[in-house]
């Protein structure tokens, strides 16, 4: 096994080489607040619980959302939200309450190597192993049967799940989820994680509002996506940034290895799947060919095609909305969302 001092040595030396480069505290943003490791500090919108667990021969704890429905109104059934790469259980707000709001009781982690869960300096990640935690946390919690749904990675995380643990999912739904194509079968080349460190060390809070503004919500822009960019920036900028990069560059690699799109027709339970069509996600997609980057990240193609590899699957589209259509038009994207539960 890796000691924890090989990898503490790893990563003083990748990021020598990072101080070397003139990367070092470039994530910093003058008006940007700072955030710890665990984002101490930023409040999410319902409490925050913690699940203390042993993974990979380490002490681990995962923050997590439970949150019930009013007493008398529940109906009985749960669903499990898995967050994107750049977002956290709290970004799940809006959702969480028009879940409960209509019934649900709603179980939203946020997983390890993420937000305010633990950030290890060595980890096996793959999206097995965080569908392990998960269930984990869902034995703990006594929850047998859940819809699971899954934004941007969260949408490859809930595929696995469902994979994995198909007697317990009732359902599952993905939210723009990246992982529709397999981006190194159709010609991304691969960015080693040393190289991924040092990418990651450079966001800053201009380049993150940036990306959000022309991906997410198709060149729009509304005051309170700002708390979601400062979120993000503020991890970068804080004590424990270097380490938050590190794990953001192990994850980078665990979502461009581990495809889960060639098994979309083993899903077994019924699958709704929302797509802002304007989306243009594709990792990786700036390193590769001129030609190759005009065919990537098309989801208003790619919703189409997973919707007809999904043997239970009913799509939903949004044709003038982004890669986070849950925050860009809440009302609309929950009524959708809300009617399609309840055809599944």
């Amino acid at each position: 096994m890796v000691r924890p001092v090989f990898a503490r040595t790893l990563l003083v030396n990748c990021m020598g080489a990072a101080l070397a480069a003139g990367y070092i505290g470039s994530a910093s943003a003058e008006d940007a607040p700072q955030y710890d490791g665990e984002l101490s500090g930023f409040e999410y919108a319902y409490p925050v619980e913690r699940f203390d667990f042993s993974s990979q021969g380490q002490d681990m704890q995962m923050a997590y959302l439970d949150v019930q429905p009013e007493e008398g109104s529940a109906n009985g059934r749960t669903v499990v939200l898995m967050h994107g790469k750049n977002f956290c259980a709290g970004t799940w707000e809006d959702t969480i309450e028009a879940l409960t709001d209509a019934g649900y009781r709603v179980i939203a982690p946020d997983q390890v190597g993420f937000c305010k869960s633990t950030k290890p300096e060595h980890y096996q990640f793959s999206f097995h192993q965080l569908a392990a935690n998960t269930q984990a946390l869902l034995e703990d919690l006594d929850v047998d049967d859940v819809t699971v749904m899954g934004h941007s990675m969260g949408g490859m995380l809930a595929t696995r799940f469902a994979l994995m643990y198909p007697e317990q999912t009732e359902q599952l739904v993905m939210v723009n989820p990246i992982g529709l194509e397999d981006w190194k079968a159709l010609g991304v080349p691969y960015q080693s994680i040393d190289e991924g460190y040092q990418s990651e060390l450079e966001k800053t809070a201009e380049g993150i509002r940036a990306y959000q503004e022309s991906t997410y919500y198709v060149d729009t822009w509304e005051p309170e996506y700002d708390r979601w960019v400062e979120m993000l920036a503020g991890m970068y900028a804080g004590e424990d940034g270097e380490l938050v990069a590190w794990n953001q560059a192990l994850t980078s690699d665990m979502v461009f290895t581990q495809p889960v799109v060639h098994e979309f027709d083993q899903l077994q339970m019924p699958t709704l799947l929302l797509i802002g069509e304007k989306d243009n996600t594709a990792i990786g997609k700036a390193q590769a060919p001129e030609d190759v980057q005009e065919t990537l990240g098309r989801y208003d193609v790619l919703g189409e095609q997973a919707a007809n590899a999904i043997p239970q699957a009913t799509l939903v589209e949004f044709p003038e909305l982004g890669h986070s259509p849950q925050i860009q038009e809440p009302e609309r994207f929950h009524e959708e969302l809300l009617k399609g539960l309840e055809r599944l």
